[in-house]
């Protein structure tokens, strides 16, 4: 009881000495500090090159290969050419008679080597900027004007503008701020031998390139979110469309298993009346297989309710076949399409998934070429074969091209035609024709055990 007492009375007060809280203009200078320290200050030499341009763009993907590798050095290039000139200014800047080269070449090189800088440490290079020009400035004309010579005027503007690109906009606005700082001081105490002082100069001529590099960031940010969030769209679509085709799969199948489980209940409790005197373990055992068909179709309803919407109805009619497809092509010729059917091989009986899934495809395609190719004729091949069903729906190419999307569907029959035939362990391909049309083939397995005819 003590000892908490006194950890208690012991403990620091919250918000600083004498238990005050801690005003927002506080807390703001505060944060203002921490930020300047870890932009520039924290890491400041850390090596981060600068990385080549892409080569995918509009203009550079027409380059033959040799030039398009030689144009991904583009940026180190222009950084290089931009040195080079403030090495010139600060070697023209030093020009008195008697002057040695020794120092026209020394002002040249500290002109030159914050810009180059910039392409592996560009906060490094920024504080290279800074500490050269007062050294240039000094051995240059005593004429000319204080504190940016000629060649550190050039080599600042260019760092600040090099560093501003591969940085933040908390980064450009610093390093204006702590420029600033260091010309106006320098311009107070040391700047009185000189005619004139630039500081203002350099100050708008850095401010207005630093405000065009930021718009420029900010808006390659935004381009860069917008692309991403029209990715994550175009994924969620996808992905929600995909649910949405196989739970329309799984409510239909549902009256297809339906059907047969309440076949299978049925004759298992009809089955002991069909024989008479049946021993009872035969009895017992279609007892067991009509309560395993019952559970069977209840846990079936119970899952289905699961992915049914709310306001799905369950159809009156059976599920189509292959046999309703005359209809289905009556309608789509009434709808304008021309459409012609042809079948080969021996008819048969399918297992009821078969002939539905197969009946969908052939009608998904057929809404296609109305959707897609308005005006087409389309030709529907069906091919009773061994070992399963073939299908190919091809149309010709429209007689008109029409400029503007069509509004009739979502365009996702693609996935639906192919979840039924990933469902049914089948194959699809799909792919425009030589005429300009374009051309849908399934094969859909049947082992010869499950057929029914």
């Amino acid at each position: 009881m003590t000892e908490t007492t006194q950890t208690q009375m012991t403990s620091p007060p919250p918000g600083g000495a004498g238990g005050r809280p801690r005003s927002p203009e506080y807390r703001l200078a505060a944060d203002a500090v921490r930020g300047l320290r870890q932009d520039m200050f924290h890491d400041a030499f850390a090596y981060r090159p600068l990385r080549r341009m892409r080569t995918d763009g509009p203009v550079t993907r027409r380059l033959p290969g040799a030039l398009r590798g030689y144009a991904a050095w583009t940026p180190h290039a222009t950084v290089a050419a931009a040195g080079l000139l403030a090495m010139a200014a600060g070697y023209s800047s030093v020009g008195g008679p008697g002057e040695s080269p020794v120092t026209q070449l020394l002002c040249g090189f500290l002109a030159l080597l914050p810009v180059l800088a910039t392409l592996v440490r560009p906060v490094g290079a920024f504080w290279l900027s800074i500490a050269a020009a007062p050294v240039v400035a000094v051995f240059s004309n005593t004429e000319g004007e204080w504190p940016w010579a000629p060649g550190s005027f050039l080599a600042h503007v260019t760092v600040l503008t090099v560093v501003a690109l591969r940085s933040r906009p908390r980064v450009a606005a610093w390093m204006w701020l702590l420029t600033a700082a260091y010309s106006l001081l320098a311009e107070t105490f040391f700047g009185g031998g000189y005619y004139g002082a630039n500081t203002f100069p350099l100050l708008f001529v850095s401010a207005l390139s630093l405000l065009v590099v930021t718009v420029l960031n900010i808006r390659r940010e935004a381009e860069q979110e917008v692309t991403a969030h029209q990715s994550e769209t175009a994924h969620e679509r996808s992905r929600r469309t995909l649910l949405e085709e196989r739970t329309t799969i799984a409510r239909e199948l549902h009256d297809v298993v339906a059907h047969h489980m309440s076949v299978v209940a049925i004759q298992a409790e009809a089955a002991p009346y069909r024989v008479e005197n049946p021993p009872p373990e035969l009895e017992q055992a279609f007892v067991t297989i009509r309560e395993n068909a019952v559970a069977a179709l209840t846990e079936l309803r119970r899952v289905l309710g699961v992915v049914r919407a709310e306001d799905y109805e369950a159809p009156d009619a059976p599920q189509p076949t292959l046999a309703d497809l005359d209809g289905l092509l009556a309608n789509v010729r009434d709808a304008g399409l021309t459409v012609e059917k042809a079948v080969t091989g021996a008819v048969r009986e399918l297992p009821q998934g078969v002939e539905l899934s197969a009946y969908r495809i052939v009608q998904e395609a057929l809404s296609n070429t109305l959707r897609h190719a308005p005006g087409a004729s389309a030709r529907v091949e069906i091919g009773y074969v061994l070992g399963g069903l073939g299908l190919r729906i091809v149309n010709g190419p429209a007689p008109v091209t029409t400029l503007e999307k069509s509004t009739h569907g979502a365009g996702h029959g693609i996935t639906g035609m192919r979840e039924r035939v990933t469902m049914l362990d089948g194959e699809m391909t799909t792919g425009a024709t030589d005429d300009g049309g374009y051309e849908v083939a399934v094969f859909l397995p049947v082992p010869s055990g499950e057929e029914t005819g």
